[in-house]
């Protein structure tokens, strides 16, 4: 399960959603989330899994590995559309059974709700997946900008950010080869009632959290070898240029993102 957490991962490639500015992809992605909230209709959803599903097709990503993504909120998801198939409402009653019933608007709600957390997942891993975190520290330092003029700490907080999302890899492959040891030496987690794992999970979490802040200390001191001053004097290597592969992927995103709000407030 572990090995199935993607997120915060980079994949390299020269595909045109490689290309792209970080700035347009981190915008863009806030516009496909907030059309995911605003839309409710089968149409307007059936444009939206088009469009990030064809994203992932240029990007070159396996289907197989972001779906695999998917696999560790596999139970979150499935619950919540439990509680939206049971506990919703309607006219059109299919099953009653005492106080549980499902009705054919709690089935179309359950829908709805596994379709919006699967398209929100993908569409969202996208941005990592193709975004290097130098990259992305860079995009929303820049987006974030203006923000300094109430002496707000913009660049710190965009490379907290990215070191976050950097890290979730590093700690997942540190937190399996830690089971993997606890296992070798006679652990069992998947057994007994729920207590019970909870207190098995005491000799993963210890040596986790001091692996962790042996790595951020190391980070730090690494950081200050180098003399990092936070933005003070800070050139970059790459600078950032919006460009015509932009402009193409914004018109795009207007036609897919405003064809979506468009069917939903017209059906």
């Amino acid at each position: 399960m572990l090995r199935d957490i993607t997120l915060g991962q980079f994949f390299p490639g020269n595909t045109w959603m490689h290309r792209i500015d970080p700035r347009t992809k981190i915008v863009l992605v806030m516009a496909m989330i907030v059309a995911l909230f605003v839309c409710s209709h089968a149409a307007a959803y059936v444009v939206l899994t088009v469009y990030i599903f064809g994203l992932i097709a240029i990007s070159k990503l396996s289907l197989r590995m972001v779906l695999r993504g998917l696999k560790p909120l596999l139970v979150i998801i499935l619950f919540t559309a439990v509680l939206n198939l049971f506990l919703t409402p309607g006219d059109m009653l299919l099953w009653r059974a005492g106080p549980v019933s499902i009705t054919m608007e709690g089935i179309q709600k359950a829908a709805l709700i596994v379709a919006r957390l699967v398209l929100l997942i993908a569409g969202t891993s996208l941005l990592t997946y193709t975004t290097s975190p130098i990259q992305l520290t860079d995009g929303l330092e820049r987006l974030l900008s203006p923000l300094k003029k109430l002496h707000l700490p913009i660049h710190e907080l965009a490379m907290m950010m990215s070191l976050a999302l950097r890290f979730i890899p590093t700690l997942v492959e540190e937190t399996d080869k830690i089971m993997s040891a606890q296992r070798a030496r006679g652990a069992d987690f998947d057994s007994g009632n729920l207590l019970h794992r909870a207190k098995a999970l005491i000799p993963i979490l210890v040596p986790l959290f001091v692996s962790s802040f042996r790595r951020a200390d190391e980070l730090a001191t690494a950081m200050e070898c180098r003399l990092y001053r936070g933005d003070i004097g800070r050139t970059r290597m790459r600078q950032l240029q919006l460009g015509r592969d932009d402009a193409i992927c914004v018109i795009v995103a207007i036609l897919f993102l405003g064809g979506a709000i468009v069917l939903q407030i017209l059906t």
